[in-house]
C-alpha cells in the first residue's frame, strides 16, 4: 500500500464512501471522519499527508478547523464543498486551504487534485533552519552554529520531522513508520535509543524534544 495518509472529512457519508473507495483503490490508506470531533482525533492519532475537507460539518466550520491546523502544520488542505460561490472559493483559499473543489464533481478530477496536492507537498526546501540549528536537506547534515552535528540518518529524518511540526505532539507510530519506512509494530525501542541520542546532540541548541505517555513526542523551545 502507498504510504501517504489521506483523512477524508465529510458529513454525507454517502460522498465519503464513494471518495475513500476511489482512494483506496489507488492504494492510498484512507481515514476518514464524519465531524470535526473525529477529524480532531484522527490528526491527532496520526498526522495524514493530506486531509479532503468539507466546509459545513454538523459541528462546526472545516474552515475554523484549517485555522487550527495551520497554527502548527502545512499539511495540505484541500477542501470539498457545496459552497460554489467566488466569495466561498476565495475564502477557503485565504483561510489556508491548498486547493478547492465544489460539488458535484468528476472523480477523475478529483484524483488528479489529490496527486498534485501530494506531489507539491514532497518538494521538500533545500535547507531548514530552527534558530541556530540548519538542515541541509539535500546533504542529509544537521549543524548547529554552523558545527555538523553528526547525526546518523536516522536521527536526521527525525529532526526533519521534528523541524516540520515544532511545538505539537507527534506519535511515535508516525515518527517511526516515516523515518524507518516500516510499521512499527509495537516495539518502540528502536525510536526510543534514536531519540535519546538526538536530545543529547540538540541539547545546547535551545531546542528539547519532550515526551507524554499516550501523546508522543514534542519538538518545542527551552
Amino acid at each position: 500500500m502507498s504510504e501517504k495518509r489521506i483523512l477524508l472529512v465529510e458529513d454525507n457519508e454517502q460522498i465519503m464512501r464513494g471518495n475513500e473507495r476511489m482512494l483506496i483503490r489507488r492504494r492510498y490508506e484512507v481515514v476518514t471522519a464524519l465531524t470535526l470531533g473525529e477529524a480532531r482525533k484522527a490528526v491527532e492519532a496520526q498526522m495524514p499527508d493530506l486531509i479532503v475537507l468539507d466546509i459545513m460539518l454538523p459541528d462546526g466550520s472545516g474552515l475554523d478547523f484549517m485555522g487550527e491546523l495551520r497554527r502548527y502544520s502545512k499539511i495540505p488542505v484541500l477542501l470539498l464543498t457545496g459552497l460554489t460561490t467566488n466569495e466561498d472559493v476565495v475564502r477557503g483559499l485565504t483561510a489556508g486551504g491548498d486547493d478547492y473543489l465544489a460539488k458535484p464533481y468528476d472523480f477523475g478530477v478529483l484524483m488528479a487534485r489529490v496527486e498534485a496536492l501530494l506531489r507539491r507537498s514532497e518538494q521538500i526546501p533545500e535547507k531548514l533552519t530552527r534558530d541556530r540549528l540548519s538542515l541541509d536537506m539535500a546533504a542529509g547534515v544537521a549543524t548547529l552554529d554552523g558545527t555538523d552535528l553528526l547525526l546518523t540518518q536516522k536521527e536526521f529524518a527525525l529532526l526533519m520531522i521534528f523541524t516540520q511540526n515544532e511545538e505539537r505532539f507527534i506519535s511515535a507510530e508516525y515518527l517511526y513508520e516515516k523515518a524507518w519506512k516500516q510499521p512499527m509494530l509495537g516495539d518502540n525501542q528502536a525510536l526510543k535509543k534514536t531519540v535519546f541520542n538526538l536530545r543529547k546532540k540538540i541539547e545546547n541548541s535551545g531546542w528539547c524534544i519532550e515526551c507524554s505517555r499516550g501523546e508522543g513526542y514534542c519538538f518545542e523551545r527551552l
